[in-house]
């Protein structure tokens, strides 16, 4: 499913629609009669996790395409509030990691963007309390 799912993000990507031969040919191959299993979980899981829809565009020849269906957010909610900003960028780190980071990773790609955890932020106050307390709360 996973490799599946990988293959799909990048011919969505490249915004090449993705033919069930293709799936079938480069990534399932032998495997190619659990397909309908596979597909029904591949597009349950970008619904659930990415907030994408696989959506059928040609029933005869099985082509695909992903559509985004989360609503976008206002401009103004990330530029009124640089907390969100910062949580954005942590969460990143933590995503690109695989979903698990040392502490220690977070805070030298946060050096990186001039915010130290010993300091007082103009923006943030104390980063390390906001980070460690309020953060992990939410």
């Amino acid at each position: 499913m996973a490799e599946v799912m990988q293959f799909i993000l990048i011919k969505d990507q490249k915004k090449i629609p993705i033919k069930r031969a293709e799936i079938v040919k480069h990534v399932l191959k032998e495997h190619r009669h659990i397909y309908p299993k596979v597909i029904d979980r591949v597009t349950q899981t970008f619904e659930q996790v990415f907030g994408l829809k696989l959506l059928e565009i040609d029933t005869k020849n099985h082509v695909y395409i992903l559509i985004n269906k989360l609503e976008p957010v206002p401009a103004d909610v990330c530029s009124t509030n640089p907390k969100m900003g910062l949580l954005f960028v942590i969460l990143s780190v933590i995503f690109m990691k695989g979903g698990v980071v040392k502490e220690s990773v977070v805070w030298n790609t946060l050096k990186k963007l001039r915010v130290e955890q010993g300091e007082k932020h103009e923006d943030f106050g104390d980063v390390k309390k906001l980070i460690t307390e309020e953060f992990v709360r939410q």
